[in-house]
Parts: C-alpha cells; structure tokens; sequence
C-alpha cells in the first residue's frame, strides 16, 4: 500500500479528505451531498471519526502562493523524506489580490444582482451551477463536440485567451511571431549524447583537477536545474496549456515541453557520465534550503492554474494566469536559471568541464526562446486585455520580482561563498539587478533598479542580453536539423 504521509503536513493547511459539498460541482442539495459523504465514510472506513473530515482553515503565518518561505528548519528536518504523493484536492484557494472584486466587471447585457462573483467565491469552487454571467467562462479546450456544418475560422475569431473559436484548427494564423518560434524551435534541435563528455569524466575523476568550490558549483547546478525543468513542464503541461486559447502558440508550448524534457535528459547524462549520485543531485531541491525555496517559491502558482476548477474569463482570473506567466518565463526561466548558467558557462572558458558547459549553452539558447515567447505572449494578452493592466497589478508584478531577485541572491552566496572562477556572490547582486530591470522593461514596467550595470562584459557573447531574440544565431556552435551538429 502507498504511504501518503506528507512529512510537511503540520505546515500545511488540512485538506478535505472526503467530499465536500462546498466543493462538489454536482452539489445542487448540499444535505443530501454530505448524507451521501458520510454514508460512503461508513462503508469505507468503519473506524473513521468524523472530526478527521474537518477542513482547518489555513493560519495566517501560511505562506500565500509565490509570497513566502518555509523555514530552513522545516526544510531541513524533512531532507532525506522519502518521495510523497498527496491523492487529496488542493485546498480552497484565496486571491492573490485580496482587493479584486469581479463585481465592477459586467457584461453590457448583465444584471448586478444575479449570482455570486468570482470575488466572493474560493477559485476552487465549482460555477457550472452558478448563472451569472459575471463567473468564470473560460475558452475553448478542444475537446467539444464536433459541430457538423460550422463556418470557418477566421483570423478576427482568434484570441490569446478566452477564445471559443475551433483550436483543433492549426490556420489561419493570427500570431505568426508564435509560428516562427515553433519553426525556430525544430531548427534548433538536438540531443545530449551528442556532446563528448570524456573531458569532463576524466577532470572529475582526476582529484586535482577541481577545486571543492569549483565541484560545489557543478552539483548545485546540477541539483537545481534537474528538477526546475522538470517544475516548468508541469506547469506548461498542467496548468498553463489547457488556459492558452490559441492553437499556433499551443503548437509551440508542446515544442517547449519536449524541450523541457530533453533538458532534464541532459541533466542526467551529465549525473551519469560523471557518475554522481543520482539521488543526492536528483533530491537537492529537498535537501538544499537555496534550492528549495525557488522550488516552493514557483509550485503555488502552477498549483492555482492546475485547479480542474480554475477557469480564465473574469478579471482576478485572468490576472492570475498572467502574474502566473510572469512567475515562469519571466522570474523562474528569465531570474533564477542565470546564476546558474553563467557559473558554469564560466567554467567552460576557462577550459573545464568543457562538455557539460555546452550543455548548458545548448539550453541557454532554448530557454532565452521559451522567455521570450512568454513575454510576447504576456504583451499579447495585456494588448487585448488592457484592462488588466492596473497599477496595482504592475507594483505586485515589480514587487515579485524583486522578491526573486532577493532569492537568486541568496542562491549565489550558497554556491560560491568564498567566490570562485573570478566571480562572487555580491557582484551576482548586480547582476541580478541589471537582468531584473530588463525583464521589467519587456514587459512594461519601470526598472526596480535604476542605474544597475553588468559586472560581467564578457558574458554578452555568451548571453547576449541586447539581442536575446536571435542570439542562437550569433555563435559558432549553430543548431542544425537532424542532429547534423558542427563543432568548428
């Protein structure tokens, strides 16, 4: 039998573990909904006591989604845990904006005094049975029956998000910048084994070939990037898919999840090849509090949008599914994954680990085409939905990513705390700093760190922070189709 004891679970909100009436979208009679739960607890379980069934509200000390740390210590006592699967629902969720009320929102034809609004109403809670044209509609899924005899799609039907128009049909495009992408994408195709490693085997197992920093740095990063690509393809494959209505940018989101996982493969080629310890890289993001916290900083927003409920059509909705776009392409792929990558692409200038340094600069030019497409995707909705775009919902944006920023600070002075490779921890600062302010410019928001310079010139080659939409086109190692690499 699987143990589903969850070692976080006193730090956790109670969730409910039988059906809840509250909850249920067929829960029209709430009385014979809980008569049907509790005869189902008797039958199923004789010894159940009933004061087991309580949903405990959440404290206030629990971390709102993406604001929040759990101690290190609470980290720390549950390192080592043995891999937890939690079958129960999300508990009821709150806004992230406590303040958006859905009520202001009305459809031209609509009636202020019919149903509840999504402000008043948990983003969990069931609203197919709720008749207000104020609740979450959502968009098209694909999955709806097929309409002999409809009309044909037409570029002006296509929107980002809340589109009802047939996704199933690829054309006409409406967002060719997202086509080109996927076009660009299988372009750049290739695969780890096709990077030599014996460099790499043979420094690693020669005991004066690195330094201990040195060695720190590579199985941080390793640790660090093996789960994190993994967090982005759920959340693209969970969460953020099923809420773009848009069938060319579907066509590149299922482009980036293979690419997610292909990074994860190299992760663990390089583990393999270097022969680590599977679990001790593998488990880092459970073990390493720095780690950690990105990790758990991230999960709460996918965990919103994975919500079978969770449906887009409402302001607060909507917001979420853009502050959850920024928390990925912008924070989590465009922030967090850049300490990393410039330490070890440091170290392959300098001659060492030479093989899983391309690796990462494999990956690197993937990711800055996944940040991108994000952030053109996150422009796109604020132009069609320009009522999102309020000043409260811009100064929370700045403020998580300064938050972030704070995070991937701390993650440098764990991986290099007595500096290394020419590089320490308070120069990553403004580093961070200076990245931070670009991303808050692509997007639209006043730079959090006016005056913030790059310590390292030498990374634009590499990084090419200027011209991130082509870079992959201004180094030596070219993509090619079919694995055809070349190495000149």
């Amino acid at each position: 039998m699987l143990n589903w004891e969850d070692p976080l679970v006193d730090l956790k909100p109670r969730h409910p573990l039988y059906l809840d009436a509250a909850r249920d979208p067929d829960a029209d009679n709430p009385a014979e909904i809980e008569a049907e739960s509790s005869a189902w607890r008797d039958r199923e379980s004789p010894g159940h006591d009933a004061q087991d069934t309580t949903v405990t509200a959440a404290s206030p000390a629990t971390p709102r989604p993406g604001l929040g740390l759990v101690d290190n210590s609470a980290l720390m006592a549950t390192a080592g845990s043995a891999p937890v699967v939690n079958p129960n629902p999300l508990p009821l969720q709150t806004t992230l904006l406590p303040d958006e009320d859905d009520r202001v929102w009305q459809t031209p034809d609509a009636s202020p005094a019919r149903g509840k609004t999504a402000a008043t109403t948990p983003i969990s809670e069931p609203t197919s049975k709720l008749a207000s044209k104020n609740q979450p509609a959502g968009g098209a899924t694909g999955l709806e029956n097929l309409e002999m005899g409809a009309g044909r799609i037409r570029v002006d039907d296509k929107r980002i998000i809340n589109c009802h128009a047939d996704l199933n049909q690829l054309v006409p495009f409406k967002y060719d910048w997202a086509w080109q992408k996927y076009l660009d994408a299988c372009a750049n195709h290739w695969m780890p084994q096709e990077i030599n490693m014996n460099a790499d085997i043979a420094l690693w197992k020669d005991p004066n070939g690195l330094t201990e920093d040195e060695r720190t740095i590579i199985k941080r990063n390793l640790g660090f990037f093996s789960t994190a690509d993994s967090l982005v393809a759920n959340n693209l494959v969970l969460a953020v898919y099923r809420h773009i209505t848009n069938p060319e940018c579907r066509q590149y989101l299922l482009r980036q999840a293979f690419e997610e996982a292909l990074h994860t493969h190299a992760y663990q080629y390089v583990v393999e090849s270097l022969g680590l310890d599977e679990g001790e890289i593998f488990n880092m993001y459970r073990e390493v509090p720095s780690v950690a916290r990105k990790a758990e900083w991230a999960l709460p927003f996918t965990q919103y949008l994975a919500d079978p409920h969770f449906k887009t059509g409402t302001p607060a909705n909507d917001r979420r599914l853009l502050r959850e776009m920024v928390a990925f392409y912008v924070i989590f792929e465009g922030i967090f994954f850049y300490v990393g990558f410039v330490q070890v692409l440091s170290m392959g200038r300098r001659n060492k680990m030479t093989g899983t340094a391309e690796q990462f600069q494999y990956i690197l030019r993937d990711e800055s085409m996944h940040m991108n497409f994000g952030i053109d995707v996150i422009n796109q909705i604020k132009l069609e939905n320009p009522h999102l775009w309020s000043g409260a919902f811009k100064q929370e944006l700045r403020d998580m990513i300064t938050e972030a920023v704070e995070l991937e600070a701390q993650y440098a002075q764990d991986t290099m705390p007595r500096g290394v490779l020419g590089l320490n921890a308070p120069m990553f600062k403004e580093y961070l700093h200076f990245i931070a302010n670009r991303r808050c410019a692509q997007i639209g928001l006043a730079e959090p760190y006016p005056g913030a310079t790059n310590p390292f010139p030498w990374m634009s080659e590499v990084l090419d922070l200027k011209k991130e939409k082509n870079f992959f086109e201004t180094r030596v190692t070219e993509y090619q189709t079919g694995g055809a690499l070349s190495w000149d």
